[in-house]
């Protein structure tokens, strides 16, 4: 859901000078099929490892009973991020100007919370505001 929110919103985003970037674990291949799935046009940058992440301190690794948990519902995330790390970035949004500072950041340890689309459409228009 909050993709497809997202990828309805790009022009709004891309209106206010902005490039929409997802960043994720997952291999260039299994990256490349899900897009393909979802029709996204966003550009989406694979961070083999969790390296990016890892970075920013936003990596968790799953419990094992949760790892059981992901194997039964037939989810294996070593065969989606080519590593048997069983570790994901936690949900997070940036907005990051162009001189590479950090304007904007919503991190969520839950992984059901995400930022809505419109609050970072309405934290990006006033950073464009105060830079304009």
């Amino acid at each position: 859901m909050e993709l497809e929110a997202l990828e309805e919103a790009h022009p709004r985003f891309q209106s206010l000078g902005a490039s929409l970037l997802m960043i994720s674990p997952q291999t260039e291949e299994q990256s490349r099929i899900f897009m393909e799935e979802k029709s996204l046009t966003m550009e989406l940058l694979s961070d083999p490892r969790n390296r990016v992440a890892e970075s920013y301190n936003l990596v968790w690794t799953f419990p094992e009973e949760l790892k059981q948990v992901y194997l039964e519902m037939g989810i294996n995330l070593e065969e989606y991020n080519g590593d048997d790390s069983w570790r994901l970035p936690m949900p997070s949004r940036f907005i990051v100007d162009q001189g590479g500072v950090i304007r904007y950041a919503h991190v969520s340890a839950d992984h059901t919370v995400r930022a809505e689309p419109v609050h970072t459409l309405e934290a990006l228009r006033e950073i464009v505001k105060v830079k304009g």
